[in-house]
């Protein structure tokens, strides 16, 4: 699940292993945030550093994945040479674009990111400090303005089931 800070991408994930996990479908969700917070500060938030998550979270994903566990990750991957990256280490990748505007994303800001770039305290956040570009041709579309999280992880259980699983 690609899109903003902010924009549900963890949310939509926590509600959709919920919902596979009734179901007994095996199934485990890694967030970017995750690993930084697990490796500590040398995985900041620098271009280099981003794609080391990038990498981390490919890796932890194919692994995960070749010993029979349905994947969902949840991180930002804002630029094309993480998605390309993603796109050739990954079997069976499906995409999923969190859709929200900046400006929703701002007002929910749960982790203070937002409130930190507008005060000069950050000047890294994508969305806020740089664009922010939605992936070119996601396999999904998750509008967090017309749906809620519980509606969205729904829909994407129903996508999952209809095109990845076996």
């Amino acid at each position: 699940l690609m899109g903003p800070t902010s924009s549900g991408k963890s949310t939509i994930a926590e509600k959709l292993l919920e919902i596979l996990e009734e179901s007994d479908i095996p199934i485990i969700h890694f967030e970017g945030d995750e690993v930084r917070d697990f490796f500590g500060p040398d995985y900041g938030f620098s271009e280099s550093n981003r794609g080391q998550v990038v990498e981390t979270l490919a890796h932890l994903a194919g692994k995960s994945h070749k010993a029979g566990l349905n994947v969902v990750v949840s991180a930002l991957t804002a630029h094309q040479s993480a998605r390309d990256y993603i796109a050739g280490e990954l079997d069976n990748l499906k995409i999923g674009y969190v859709t929200c505007p900046i400006e929703t994303c701002i007002e929910r800001d749960p982790k203070g990111l937002y409130a930190k770039a507008k005060n000069r305290e950050i000047d890294t956040l994508i969305g806020y400090n740089s664009e922010y570009i939605p992936p070119a041709d996601p396999d999904i579309v998750l509008d967090t303005e017309k749906f809620s999280a519980v509606d969205l992880a729904n829909m994407l259980a129903e996508f999952i089931r209809n095109h990845t699983l076996p």
